[in-house]
């Protein structure tokens, strides 16, 4: 399958409210998938299954609190905790790490990428095992 078909895909579910695509071309598959919505913004209240009521603005509070201090995948694919075999791993707990330093190797369709650190702090965990599939959204690495 050629980028440019995968960046049409891409695009499309950008665009669309699917939420997941699997398309499969000469023995390659893709899986393309979009973060679930957590609530409509119209919803000013949800009711949990404790049967106490949570408002939005505390579930919002709470998903910055996490988007702050988790580093999530960006796509599907391999995890390495190294840039090659054998070398030191790039997130080391309680290392401090800043801006775009690199936190671990994504392999996807033989494409290596570094996700970098989006924010400066101090590696708290490390979630994921070297080597580990994993899918868009997934944890990968604590910072606080």
């Amino acid at each position: 399958m050629d980028l440019d078909k995968i960046k049409a895909l891409l695009d499309y579910m950008g665009r669309s409210r699917v939420q997941e695509m699997r398309v499969t071309q000469d023995g390659t598959t893709v899986v393309i998938r979009n973060a679930p919505l957590h609530a409509p913004a119209s919803i000013s209240s949800t009711k949990e299954s404790t049967g106490t009521v949570v408002s939005l603005a505390d579930g919002l509070k709470e998903a910055a609190v996490e988007t702050k201090t988790i580093v999530r995948a960006p796509a599907s694919g391999i995890v390495h905790q190294a840039a090659s075999p054998g070398a030191t791993a790039l997130a080391q707990i309680n290392a401090q790490v800043e801006v775009g330093q690199g936190l671990c190797v994504l392999e996807a369709m033989k494409v290596f990428t570094t996700i970098p650190a989006p924010f400066a702090g101090t590696i708290k965990r490390v979630l994921f095992e070297d080597g580990a599939e994993v899918a868009a959204g997934d944890p990968l690495v604590e910072i606080s």
